[in-house]
């Protein structure tokens, strides 16, 4: 017999064709599912090379009379098996069970896939006149041996399994175990591997997942994923516990913070009361696990900021020390220092360019200091908030809702100030103004405009003038105004505004 047709024999009785036919068809089924899978195949193309190397190695043999080519033809058989059952596996759990909507984990799938090579494999051999049953009942002594040595593998593919069926972890859950803590990537017959936030892969072997204790972050029987998280922070005994929670909530309610859950909603609780200060912690839901640690920055950062707007500061160790001597002459440095800072600001209000130098004085030593940062509602549309902000440092955004639409209308920067209506009249905020950078800001109170308007009544009439003038110019952006009826606008218009603060100030005369 010559060469080629010993090949053409072989290809024949190996199934090379229908193998070439078999791996192009699990190419196709591979573009059709959503898990690409390469490394399964590449194990397919492998098995088919394998195949080919078989079939030419049986035609030689055959050709030259050898009675090994029988063996190695059989060998030849079982790899285009291989090759069939892992086509068929990739049609099955790669195309129809997703389109089914049916999901199978990877243990199972590899679980069936090995059972249906192993029983091809006895088929046959069996028919190829292999006496497969006593070649198993004589190696059970081995068998046992292999056990033994294989015990922890066993252990690792059994807890695999049983973390499969009893459906405790699945891939995507952030979970703790020991040390470990990290999202589930993969659950494989010997381990499970855990992405943690470090960018590392812990592969995790699953006989120590069965005999540990593992917490599922954010699972419960009931309402979303969830985690609920603690950023304690201590606060000097001299203040109230009432003021601090007030002030901290107030601010964590305010403004929206990413992945925090508005519901249930943030809490400031007081944990403990130490040698000289007050422990507290504010509770908040996590709702991305990826992003604990910059979350709880985001929340610390508006807990420091909401105590310094309410005058609170931050504990102190009761050990410390400070070296720097506290003259007389330096208090009064820092203080001349930050009055300056404060005259500046009222300087560049053009309400008050009527106010003595006096009343300026008097002005700003009543201003309170309210920093913000980014994110934070300074203040909000329909709010009753009778004060005037200074803006010194920073980037604000003025938003307006209409129709329950908010849109930006204007931003602000250092030198500007808002609210002058909600401070001189008592209106509500028009508008919602939020903090795009770290904002620093004084603010000015009812109370310390009353009494200086009460002791000096006579500066309410230029106020309305100058407020008069500021709503005419907005208004002749919409509107044509003629020059008869702009004046006769701005008389009215500062009439009202001089009515409405007389009343709001109580002002006789």
């Amino acid at each position: 017999m010559s060469l080629w047709s010993a090949l053409a024999a072989e290809v024949a009785g190996g199934f090379t064709l229908q193998a070439l036919i078999v791996l192009l068809l699990a190419f196709g089924f591979a573009r059709l599912s959503p898990d690409r899978d390469e490394r399964r195949m590449k194990g397919l193309l492998v098995l088919f090379s394998l195949n080919l190397l078989a079939v030419l190695v049986a035609a030689a043999l055959r050709r030259g009379g050898s009675d090994a080519y029988l063996e190695v033809r059989l060998g030849a058989r079982l790899l285009f098996s291989f090759i069939a059952i892992g086509a068929l596996a990739k049609l099955v759990f790669g195309v129809v069970l997703p389109r089914s909507r049916v999901g199978v984990s990877r243990i199972l799938q590899d679980l069936a896939v090995a059972a249906a090579v192993i029983a091809t494999t006895i088929a046959l051999a069996s028919r190829a006149g292999y006496n497969v049953t006593g070649l198993i009942a004589t190696s059970a002594v081995l068998t046992a041996v292999v056990g033994l040595s294989l015990q922890d593998t066993l252990g690792n593919t059994l807890g695999g399994l049983a973390l499969q069926f009893d459906d405790s972890i699945h891939v995507g859950d952030w979970i703790k175990v020991g040390d470990v803590n990290g999202r589930v990537a993969e659950i494989r017959w010997r381990y499970t591997a855990v992405e943690t936030r470090n960018g590392e892969t812990v592969l995790v072997p699953n006989s120590h997942l069965m005999k540990s204790q593992v917490m599922v972050l954010g699972r419960r029987s009931d309402g979303p994923a969830q985690w609920r998280r603690w950023v304690y922070f201590n606060v000097d005994f001299r203040h109230q516990p009432s003021d601090v929670i007030a002030a901290v909530t107030d601010a964590l309610s305010a403004a929206a913070i990413e992945n925090v859950s508005a519901s249930p909603r943030p809490q400031c609780v007081l944990m403990g009361l130490e040698e000289s200060w007050a422990r507290y912690a504010v509770r908040y839901w996590l709702t991305d696990f990826a992003v604990d640690d910059p979350t709880d920055s985001e929340v610390r950062t508006r807990v420091y900021f909401a105590l310094k707007r309410a005058g609170i500061p931050l504990s102190m160790p009761a050990h410390a020390v400070f070296m720097t001597e506290e003259s007389k002459e330096r208090r009064e440095e820092k203080s001349q220092g930050e009055l300056d800072r404060r005259l500046a600001a009222l300087a560049r209000v053009e309400l008050f360019s009527c106010l003595s130098g006096e009343d300026r004085a008097l002005m700003a030593s009543r201003l309170c200091y309210a920093p913000f940062t980014k994110g934070e509602v300074l203040t909000r549309q329909g709010a009753r908030a009778h004060w005037l902000y200074l803006v010194v440092e920073g980037e604000v955004v003025i938003r307006v809702s209409v129709d329950g639409v908010e849109r930006e209308v204007s931003r602000m920067e250092g030198g500007s100030f808002f609210g002058e209506m909600s401070l001189l009249t008592g209106e509500p905020r028009s508008a919602t103004v939020v903090a795009l950078s770290d904002v620093e800001c004084y603010r000015l109170d009812r109370q310390a405009f009353q009494d200086i308007v009460q002791r000096r009544p006579e500066i309410a009439e230029p106020i309305a003038a100058i407020l008069a003038e500021r709503r005419i110019r907005l208004q002749e952006v919409t509107e044509d105004l003629t020059s008869e009826g702009r004046q006769s606008q701005l008389h009215e218009t500062k009439l009202d505004l001089l009515a409405k603060m007389r009343s709001f100030f109580q002002l006789t005369g």
